[in-house]
């Protein structure tokens, strides 16, 4: 019987460094031994890249569908049609057309029980959004959409340390005080417990929440959406058994270390709590869909089209994001095992 893990990767945007982190991170023997990797793409851009940066070692099976998969090797299912034409560093709507051909090729193959757990290559969000094909501001919109069930979705970034979730994603930031309500950050801080233990099997978890507005809203001078919003949030979460805590202001508390005491942090938008975690994480950081029915991670960098085609991407994050997929997943079915109701 086989058991390794299936981990469906996307391409992503071909004219950026997806293709390139691919390749290095798959070309080492330990992670062979412990899944099968299919590549949603194109076969001929996957060589073409192979061969530009000198990989022409690196061999894959080509499939026309997930059900063929070969155990052991690495395959890739040719999904995004001919013709294909890659321009490094440059944008393209064939780009965009094809990161979305990939994406709903992989959703399909997970739906299927075909591969077991996604992993997702940078997209541009300008080529690859089209009101009709694809009308979502990024992956984590896409996904709950297409495969989260009803569910709803929480990105969250982390490493072996930290763990970042985000009450509101891809908003302008005059769009974010509207969007921070009681009811929108219990549900996060909700979705965050419920992933810090399902997802990395940590017990009674430690829940930092942050203010909005600079120095806690300096008791209402600077803004009133920590009395309002934010800590009835927390107050509420607490008397559910939650171990929430703040909120605390995000400068010091990365500034000061406190950060070392929490299992997840709750930041309010997008760049306060990711521009600290990703100076922290560097090459290590990884996104997490969390909250769906399947597994999602991807690198925490983006499409690197100032270096596509030169040969100098570093792969360690698209590398952790397979392991964590990996680990996620296992962690969910032992979860799930030992939280079942024996009756």
């Amino acid at each position: 019987m086989n058991n390794k893990i299936r981990v469906a990767i996307t391409h992503g945007d071909f004219n950026g460094i997806g293709y390139e982190v691919i390749i290095k991170a798959l070309a080492i023997d330990e992670l062979s031994s412990i899944c099968t990797p299919v590549i949603f793409g194109s076969a001929e851009l996957l060589a073409q890249t192979a061969k530009s940066i000198g990989a022409e070692y690196f061999y894959f099976n080509v499939i026309n569908s997930a059900a063929d998969i070969i155990s052991g090797t690495v395959n890739v299912v040719d999904c995004c049609g001919p013709d294909l034409v890659m321009t490094p560093g440059h944008p393209s709507e064939q780009a965009g057309i094809a990161a979305a051909q990939a994406l709903e090729a992989a959703c399909q193959a997970l739906e299927d029980g075909e591969v077991d757990v996604l992993v997702t290559a940078p997209i541009n969000k300008r080529t690859i959004y089209h009101p009709e094909r694809f009308p979502y501001p990024g992956h984590t919109e896409f996904l709950e959409s297409r495969i989260g069930h009803g569910q709803k979705a929480t990105m969250i970034l982390f490493d072996d340390n930290i763990r970042v979730a985000l009450v509101t994603t891809h908003l302008p930031l005059r769009a974010v005080p509207d969007a921070i309500t009681k009811e929108s950050v219990v549900d996060k801080i909700r979705d965050l417990n419920d992933a810090l233990g399902r997802d990395f099997a940590r017990d009674h978890s430690r829940i930092a929440v942050f203010s909005l507005n600079p120095h806690n809203g300096d008791n209402g001078l600077l803004g009133s959406e920590e009395i309002e919003e934010i800590e009835p949030a927390i107050a509420e979460c607490v008397k559910e058994g939650i171990l929430a805590f703040g909120p605390y202001a995000a400068d010091g508390f990365f500034g000061n270390g406190t950060f070392k005491h929490f299992d997840g942090i709750i930041a309010m938008y997008h760049d306060q709590g990711l521009a600290p975690f990703k100076a922290l994480a560097g090459e290590y950081g990884v996104n997490y869909t969390a909250g769906l029915p399947f597994v999602r991670t991807s690198p925490d960098h983006g499409t690197g089209y100032d270096i596509a085609g030169k040969n100098i991407a570093d792969p360690t994050s698209m590398r952790q994001a397979i392991y964590k997929a990996i680990d996620i997943f296992r962690n969910r079915k032992n979860f799930d095992r030992f939280s079942k109701n024996p009756l």
